[in-house]
């Protein structure tokens, strides 16, 4: 799509794309496909060196990806669009989230104080291979002495960069008062380092610049792990960010086409997506069928195939033609910019999650270091020259590094695992309220069921065709928003006739208007004359009586039952609590295999419900998708909302599921496998801890056995949360993706 430059002046579009720096000066980040061309890439260069402003440019050919500082006091960012398009390289600005590089960069800093770790580590443990040999077969004192000393440089890079975290985090515990499990290691490395050089000095005594240097190594390793799981689950945000177009072809009244923000769309607006481009935000699709890539929310690359009346997800590519869509939410109310601003906000929540033992794990550091102290006052009484190794491996090997790292390294994992499955995680924690879950109240109208109602079948009376019923009702439903109205819509297809006069709305009731010169009513059985049936059908009547009935359904969603079941199986007992009427509810509940239904459900009664049941003693997951399940929502022990749901009930919602209730069972069995694993590792890390310490405090573990028993203690916890993966519940294919019809 064409975007003509003036639309770059709007301050709706410019808050969105540029940062702000410090100098006043502002920054932008483009895709500009032409820069995978070095020839070209040069060019532009140039082009953008000699405009007036310009202060610093960057260009990354691998993701074509410029960043440019300027003033844009002096040169407007639609002027250096067009610079660019003069150029030959027609450039498109990103939102301002693509210039946040600090994830990445945190995670490039951690790679490179890994890279330095590991290479020097192998080259301290093949010089101090030299020494372990020289104890069995003497070496002389010149060779040892040599030997000592390159074990020693090749640490200083260890020690002195790649090691710089612990260090820093250490101090910033101790200045907080609040000392973490990052005192006993820098502690450690700090003591083992000083007493090896020493020794390297005097010649003589046992060295063990391998050992720390594997140490560090290995410890870095499982934050790296750690930092590169949380980067995959914020990239999943950024993705959806870079999907969103920005601008968008909104139709005018008159039919004509105006580019617009895609901000500035709102509800009922009508706009037009042009084949290959990206759907601006939720809507439904009111031109014919149409083909979409939707891999985005989906995982898949195939195309998915839409028909008139089909909501169609922001992000979604128009892969056969051009899209006309009807919008129904507002950009930041996507299903996309949810998983955005999930994605965000869990990856700014990982810190409250991760330091869910930290609390333990700071009194775990004061026994340790008051422990290190009463092992040294021993043994300076007992045997002084033993004291330093003894004092040392206390400090290494009681040192909680495997246990504090427990529930970080599970949680991440499972939340990277589950971004991939179609589930944002917004409170990481909740995950063990997911696993703990015995009891699971669903909503139905839109979490169970579709959204919208069908028409099963006409029955038409005095002798009208199917046709014309269909035809007359569709004329006088098209007058009307009402979801019943939008039903019979739906199912006249393009029947109807423009020549429709006095139409009359009834609160409750339904429609009144004369069609073709004919006065028609559609509604209720008691707003239709002649006609005393209370049901949920509709019935269309002139002045001499009913013409026809119209049933109203609804549809359950796909696998709905199988999810239900699966849940059950895996021991969280299902309820339906509905707002609606009682037939309805029964017939839900009877095709879903739900004994346990309430109907008429008010928002305080739902809120009720939730409360008897955790006053109960049940562990309570509410699942459910409009502002009237938000008070249910946030009273739950855990809760779940899919895509489609309100902005208040996603508010309230610890878990999106992007796919619908398919992602239910996936996500209760990585919360129980999640739960499982979690257990193993602070299981695993409390025998370490608690195991080795005695026997380090009795002299019987040497420092450098200390340190690789830590180190891989660690690395344990980390590999073993690596085991968490996704599985899919039985009936449900793999794909939540698939082609629908309306």
């Amino acid at each position: 799509m064409s975007v003509p430059a003036e639309i770059w002046l709007r301050p709706a579009l410019l808050e969105q794309v540029l940062r702000r720096r410090r100098d006043g000066r502002a920054e932008v980040a483009l895709r500009i496909p032409a820069l995978s061309e070095p020839r070209r890439a040069l060019q532009l260069e140039q082009v953008l060196h000699a405009l007036p402003g310009v202060v610093a440019i960057a260009f990354d050919a691998v993701a074509q990806r410029a960043r440019v500082v300027f003033d844009d006091a002096r040169l407007p960012l639609a002027d250096l669009l067009a610079a660019c398009a003069r150029a030959g390289c027609e450039a498109r600005p990103l939102r301002g989230e693509s210039l946040d590089d600090g994830p990445r960069a945190a995670l490039d800093a951690s790679m490179k104080r890994l890279v330095v770790a590991g290479v020097f580590s192998m080259q301290a443990m093949m010089f101090a291979l030299v020494l372990y040999v020289g104890a069995i077969n003497p070496l002389d004192a010149t060779t040892a002495h040599l030997f000592r000393w390159l074990g020693l440089l090749s640490a200083i890079p260890v020690v002195g960069y790649a090691a710089l975290p612990f260090y820093r985090d250490a101090l910033a515990g101790l200045r907080a008062g609040r000392p973490g499990i990052d005192v006993p290691v820098a502690l450690a490395i700090a003591f083992i380092f000083s007493a090896s050089v020493v020794n390297a000095l005097r010649g003589s005594g046992e060295v063990y610049f391998d050992s720390i240097s594997m140490f560090v190594f290995v410890l870095l390793l499982g934050r790296h792990l750690q930092l590169r799981a949380h980067w995959q689950h914020r990239a999943l945000g950024e993705r959806a960010v870079d999907a969103l177009p920005l601008t968008a072809q909104r139709r005018r009244g008159d039919g004509g086409l105006e580019t617009v923000a895609a901000v500035e769309l709102r509800p009922g607006d009508h706009v037009h997506v042009a084949e290959g481009e990206a759907v601006p935000c939720d809507g439904v699709l009111e031109s014919g069928r149409a083909q979409t890539d939707e891999s985005l929310l989906s995982g898949e690359a195939r195309a998915c195939t839409h028909r008139r009346g089909d909501a169609i997800g922001a992000g979604s590519v128009a892969l056969s033609a051009p899209l006309q869509l009807r919008v129904t939410r507002e950009v930041g109310a996507s299903a996309t910019g949810v998983l955005a601003r999930l994605a965000s906000q869990a990856h700014a929540a990982r810190d409250i999650a991760g330091d869910a033992d930290a609390p333990a794990a700071r009194r775990f550091v004061w026994r340790v270091l008051v422990l290190a102290v009463a092992t040294a006052a021993f043994w300076l009484w007992r045997d002084p020259a033993r004291a330093f190794d003894a004092t040392v491996a206390v400090l290494v090997v009681a040192c909680p590094c495997a246990f504090g790292l427990a529930a970080p390294a599970v949680l991440t994992r499972a939340m990277a695992v589950l971004a991939r499955a179609g589930v944002l995680v917004a409170r990481p924690a909740a995950l063990g309220g997911m696993a703990a879950a015995d009891r699971v109240l669903f909503d139905k109208t839109g979490t169970l069921t579709e959204p919208a109602l069908r028409v099963d079948a006409v029955d038409t009376f005095r002798g009208v065709s199917h046709a014309e019923t269909l035809r007359l009702a569709a004329t006088l439903a098209r007058a009307s928003r009402h979801p019943l109205a939008r039903v019979v819509t739906l199912a006249a297809g393009d029947a109807g006739t423009p020549e429709l006069f006095e139409v009359e709305a009834t609160a409750g009731g339904g429609l009144r208007g004369h069609v073709a010169g004919r006065a028609l009513k559609l509604g209720r059985g008691g707003f239709v004359d002649g006609v005393d049936a209370d049901d949920d059908a509709l019935w269309l009547a002139d002045p001499d009586g009913p013409l026809a009935r119209f049933p109203v359904a609804e549809t359950l969603r796909p696998h709905a039952a199988t999810v239900v079941a699966a849940l059950r199986a895996s021991g969280l007992a299902p309820a339906l609590v509905s707002g609606d009427a009682p037939a309805r509810v029964q017939v839900a509940a009877e095709r879903l295999g739900i004994e346990d239904w309430s109907a008429r459900q008010s928002p305080a009664d739902k809120l009720a419900r939730v409360q008897r049941e955790r006053a109960a003693g049940r562990v309570v997951l509410v699942v459910g998708d409009g502002g009237n399940d938000a008070a249910a929502l946030a009273a739950a022990d855990v809760s779940a909302v899919p895509a489609g749901g309100t902005d208040l009930a996603r508010s309230h919602a610890d878990f999106a599921l992007l796919h619908g209730i398919e992602g239910l069972p996936v996500l209760r069995e990585l919360a129980l496998r999640a739960r499982a694993i979690l257990l193993q590792n602070r299981r695993w890390s409390l025998v370490w801890n608690l195991g080795a310490v005695p026997f380090a405090a009795l002299g019987f573990v040497p420092p450098w056995l200390a340190a690789i028993g830590m180190s891989l203690s660690s690395l344990v916890v980390v590999l073993n949360s690596l085991r968490i993966r996704a599985a899919q519940a039985p009936g449900i294919p793999p794909s939540p993706m698939r082609e629908r019809t309306a």
